[in-house]
């Protein structure tokens, strides 16, 4: 593979001085930059310093981004330039969508995408985006956030209107994925009340529904589990409220009430792994809650979760009892 023309054998670049990065003659830990990002980045440095704002100005942080898309420096001066010299944002954000597919994981690339999103506003091509990205990472944070701002600023009816079943879709490929776990509590919980959704009652029921039947399906899932704590704080309901749902996942599947049927709580599905830690956490917080004689209960389910159940964390079990007993003197 050949390798690229250095910027100091351009003729077109002779006139720009390239600046070294500065170190000191003994650096105590020096990096060995390849000869071709070296190249690029005294360049850059160079019009850095005269403030040149020119085409071959974005061809040079074009390829500075490509040999290293965290440069936040470059990034920056980059949009600069595109703003400078009156660029089309949306051929820039064409060039985005290669550059976010391979360097998903790099903020700048969804910090820039978003400063384009500004100029452009036009978000619904976006949500279409990002669900392909999705097919590479569904669980990337920077892609998240940047789906989560764009519904949220532009904040259209029409832009919220399919997001509920675009998350069904994405548990329903992967019911733990905490990341569309996270985003369907920011669609339902966090971001206003959208059209269809106004009657709160309804949809606190139908999330409630939906959560015990994700844990139903799988028990020992700690994004569902995490989801009906969230759904319950958020609006004021005591856990407590839940205590005939958990009970059963408590227990060992020996234990269980055979054929039992109960749409308002669904029982564990059949070869489920239990009891559940996760449910002996949630009803031991039940408990611990009630105080009084119930926190002896939350004691002896600790005690099984650090014995049994949760052996990695037993440190922080007994940790809990200690404070339960102490709490019990008091």
């Amino acid at each position: 593979m050949s390798q690229p023309t250095l910027y100091a054998d351009r003729a077109e670049w002779s006139d720009v001085v390239p600046i070294e990065q500065y170190e000191s003659t003994t650096p105590l830990a020096p990096i060995f930059y390849k000869n071709e990002y070296k190249d690029a980045t005294n360049y850059f440095r160079g019009i850095a310093k005269t403030g040149e704002k020119s085409q071959r100005v974005l061809e040079l942080t074009e390829h500075l981004i490509r040999l290293n898309p965290a440069h936040y420096t470059a990034w920056q001066y980059r949009y600069e330039t595109l703003l400078a010299i009156g660029s089309n944002f949306e051929d820039e954000l064409r060039l985005m969508d290669e550059l976010a597919i391979t360097h998903l994981k790099t903020y700048q690339v969804w910090h820039h995408r978003r400063l384009l999103m500004l100029k452009i506003c036009k978000p619904a091509r976006e949500l279409d985006f990002i669900a392909k990205t999705f097919k590479v990472d569904a669980k990337n944070y920077h892609t998240w956030s940047y789906r989560q701002w764009i519904l949220a600023y532009f904040n259209d009816n029409e832009l919220w209107s399919g997001e509920l079943d675009f998350v069904e879709d994405l548990l329903y490929a992967d019911i733990r994925n905490n990341s569309a776990w996270h985003h369907r509590f920011f669609t339902v919980f966090q971001s206003g009340v959208h059209d269809g959704e106004e009657d709160r009652e309804r949809v606190l029921k139908r999330e409630l529904i939906y959560v015990k039947q994700s844990i139903s399906l799988v028990p020992n899932n700690a994004s569902a589990w995490n989801y009906l704590r969230g759904l319950l704080e958020h609006n004021s309901i005591p856990y407590s409220r839940v205590i005939t749902f958990i009970q059963p996942y408590t227990l060992s599947m020996d234990e269980q009430t055979a054929d039992l049927v109960d749409l308002d709580n669904p029982p564990p599905s059949k070869g489920a792994h239990l009891p559940c830690a996760l449910a002996i956490e949630f009803l031991a917080d039940i408990y611990e809650a009630e105080g009084g004689d119930s926190m002896l209960n939350a004691t002896e389910l600790w005690k099984s979760l650090g014995n049994e159940y949760d052996v990695a964390r037993k440190k922080y079990w007994e940790y809990r009892i200690r404070e339960g007993l102490r709490a019990i003197q008091t």
